[in-house]
């Protein structure tokens, strides 16, 4: 599977996604929103931050451009709110890579299971660029 951007916003995916959407003559999107997901009593949502944009995906000629608002008090840059995106059913190779570009950077998130991938996990690399690491399932 391809790599592909996932770019990161602070409350205004949704907006950003739907322009994108019409600029490229794309159906209305699909919006994944972070009060759509199980709570974490470790991560509370602020209120007013429910309806923000955890996941979205458009296809364009082909290729996939992510989104996602940052989590609700984590720390957003523009200009560096991007982030590469491995999805791979090959859990070997998912794994291999994890581990390979965690060495010498930072690691956000280590693999584990979540409510969308059996293997997920967020690391930066040595050289500053945020990977994150999606383990496909059949429907993908």
């Amino acid at each position: 599977m391809p790599i592909n951007a996932y770019l990161n916003f602070e409350g205004n995916t949704r907006e950003v996604v739907l322009f994108y959407a019409e600029v490229f003559g794309l159906g209305e999107p699909q919006l994944i929103t972070f009060g759509s997901m199980p709570a974490h009593p470790d991560y509370p949502l602020p209120p007013g931050t429910e309806d923000w944009v955890m996941h979205a995906r458009l296809m364009i000629d082909g290729s996939a451009l992510m989104f996602s608002d940052v989590f609700p008090g984590m720390p957003y840059n523009p200009g560096n709110n991007f982030t590469l995106s491995y999805v791979t059913k090959d859990e070997d190779a998912l794994k291999s890579a994890f581990h390979k570009l965690k060495e010498g950077g930072t690691t956000v998130m280590e693999l584990q299971e979540t409510d969308w991938s059996k293997c997920y996990g967020q690391v930066t690399d040595k050289f500053g660029i945020g990977w994150q690491f999606n383990l496909a399932g059949e429907q993908d």
